[in-house]
């Protein structure tokens, strides 16, 4: 079997990726896998989006260029349950088995399948969980008096109206307004819907006014 190495140090006074490397090399010619590549993030935080080897070793792992991916640990390649979960799951539908080391854990086999299912579902327990939280703290802070949500655009509404219908660009009224140029259309749209409506009212008031005749 094909297997890629991954590893990664979040910092390099004090960690190096040789130990990780030494460990996954020797766990790979014990089980007689052909190691086709070696991924390393040195100096890379763990709970960073963007890890320029993983990356790679992702887009590898698109290309078939090998069967599985060992770890060292589940902490070096997941940066949450979330992103774990998730990422396992991609290789699973390309067909690339994942294995991590010290945890003694391996997706392929059934046990393994197994145990991916409850990883999964203690991460949807921790995505619902978080959600929750968040809405029990918007909750409370609305409870308080805190608005929520974005705040109210101040800006001079009748100014940029009156620059608009005298045909200044958008460009020139956003600059002069500080206010974007959807801004400026949606002020302008509003007003002209303002004034169509307060006409349709006016229209039958006047033509049920009565009229006075002059002898």
């Amino acid at each position: 079997m094909r297997v890629a190495l991954y590893a990664r140090v979040s910092t390099l006074n004090s960690q190096h990726p040789e130990m990780q490397l030494g460990e996954l090399r020797e766990y790979a010619a014990h089980r007689g896998w052909e190691i086709t590549g070696e991924y390393v993030d040195s100096g890379v935080s763990g709970a960073k989006e963007s890890r320029p080897k993983l990356n790679l070793l992702m887009v590898h792992a698109h290309q078939r260029r090998f069967d599985a991916i060992l770890v060292w640990k589940l902490d070096r390649f997941g940066r949450s349950l979330k992103h774990l979960v998730t990422a396992v799951a991609d290789l699973e539908a390309m067909g690339v088995t994942f294995v991590s080391l010290r945890d003694n854990l391996d997706f392929g086999p059934p046990s393994g399948q197994q145990l991916f299912q409850i990883i999964g579902a203690m991460a949807q327990f921790e995505r619902e969980l978080i959600g929750e939280r968040i809405r029990a703290g918007m909750r409370r802070r609305k409870l308080e008096g805190f608005r929520l949500g974005r705040a109210p655009l101040i800006v001079d509404r009748e100014g940029i109206v009156r620059d608009r219908l005298r045909k200044i660009s958008l460009t020139q009224i956003s600059k002069r307004y500080g206010c974007s140029r959807a801004s400026v259309i949606r002020f302008t749209r509003d007003a002209l819907k303002r004034e169509a409506a307060q006409a349709s009212e006016l229209q039958p008031a006047m033509a049920q006014a009565p009229v006075e005749c002059v002898a």
